[in-house]
């Protein structure tokens, strides 16, 4: 059942998986959304061009049909007028066509938009194989198809028999009409039971738009595994970057080690905190914190201290400030100057103690100036509201 759940495809497609159906030329498209709007095009042009296109059509015909003697034994002169007349019916045309043109240029944009893909082009002889025909003859979406054609065909009919009737009396009553009324009026009734019948389709267009956008994304849903496949192969294994993290960190680490032996002196908590100080003597800049860390890397920090003859000095409350507001190669903050100086001082006394050019042991120093706000475990550092030291070592 696990295994079943997992193939039916419910999650919603990836950005990825859209702009791949892009890119191979899938997209939402209505036929019968962009066959309205062309054809409601054409009938308004019709409609509002159609008196002027006729009486320029019924004058190129009527022109047609006169020739003079001249026209008749001199064939230059018939290829002019017939030339001529094919340009006047071109222009008396060109308004209407163009309107049809640019509709149809963009009718895509209604659903879908325009999209451009040269996989479109690329054969495809999987379309060849019979059985996936016939698959895709008994489809649910070969059965929407035909109930379509078939809505269209009674819509449609019974649109154009309501035409015809209401129409009967008006178009018999043509024959009685001079030419140059009946021409308009013929075209105004054509005008007419085209954009009813046009009209018939827009509430085919009105389902099959939001049909066929609920079809292309139901087509294009993915499966559980397809959608933490994708996730993995676009944002990488959570597993291998876990490992990659680790070895990051094992790396800086061993860095930071590398640079204990280098510090002068190890201040502690005793257990919980280490933090290693530098002073380069000579340069410019307060000292700075080369390696840090708590638990088991306090205690490593701690271990290589002893090994190497650098000063440990337990101040804790040095300690936690140190490492709460200080990073790796950070210099110390302004407001440990004073408590830094103090040890920094106590381990230069020490150096110089045992190379005996200082006769008296120094005092360790007892009460450091740090200030209570910068020592996280001291209460005056807390927001209101929280627990001081909650969830941290002392």
């Amino acid at each position: 059942m696990a295994e079943d759940s997992d193939a039916e495809r419910t999650e919603p497609a990836s950005e990825k998986r859209l702009r791949q159906a892009r890119e191979d030329g899938d997209i939402p498209r209505s036929r019968e959304v962009a066959t309205f709007t062309v054809l409601m095009t054409a009938g308004a042009g019709m409609w509002m061009l159609g008196g002027g296109l006729v009486n320029t059509l019924s004058s190129v015909l009527e022109r047609g049909l006169s020739l003079d003697r001249e026209q008749i034994y001199n064939p230059n002169v018939l290829v002019e007028r017939v030339l001529a007349d094919v340009v006047r019916v071109l222009l008396a045309c060109l308004p209407l066509a163009g309107a049809v043109m640019l509709m149809m240029v963009a009718a895509p944009l209604l659903i879908g938009g325009w999209n451009f893909s040269a996989k479109a082009f690329t054969p495809n002889f999987g379309k060849l194989n019979p059985m996936r025909g016939l698959g895709n003859m008994v489809s649910t979406n070969a059965l929407v198809e035909l109930l379509k054609a078939v809505a269209k065909t009674l819509l449609v009919g019974a649109v154009a028999w309501f035409v015809v009737m209401s129409q009967k009396d008006a178009v018999i009553g043509l024959v009685v009409e001079p030419f140059g009324t009946a021409a308009p009026h013929l075209g105004s009734i054509l005008a007419k039971a085209f954009l009813t019948m046009v009209g018939a389709l827009g509430a085919i267009a009105i389902l099959d738009g939001p049909y066929q956008m609920w079809h292309y994304a139901d087509k294009l849903k993915m499966t559980r595994q397809e959608v933490i496949q994708e996730s993995k192969e676009s944002d990488g294994n959570p597993q291998i970057k876990g490992k990659i993290r680790q070895m990051q960190r094992e790396m800086a680490q061993k860095r930071m080690m590398s640079n204990v032996p280098t510090a002068d002196v190890v201040v502690t908590n005793p257990t919980h905190f280490a933090v290693a100080l530098k002073y380069a003597d000579g340069q410019r800049g307060a000292p700075r914190v080369v390696a840090k860390g708590t638990d088991e890397v306090a205690a490593k920090i701690r271990e290589i201290a002893k090994e190497n003859k650098v000063a440990l000095l337990e101040a804790p409350a040095l300690a936690r400030a140190l490492y709460k507001h200080t990073e790796i190669d950070d210099e110390i903050p302004e407001a440990l100057y004073s408590a830094v100086a103090e040890v920094l001082a106590y381990v230069f006394q020490l150096r110089a103690y045992s190379k005996g050019t200082l006769d008296q042991y120094p005092d360790r120093p007892k009460k450091l100036p740090v200030p209570p706000e910068m020592d996280p475990f001291n209460p005056a550092s807390q927001k209101p509201g929280t627990d001081a030291g909650a969830g941290t070592p002392h």
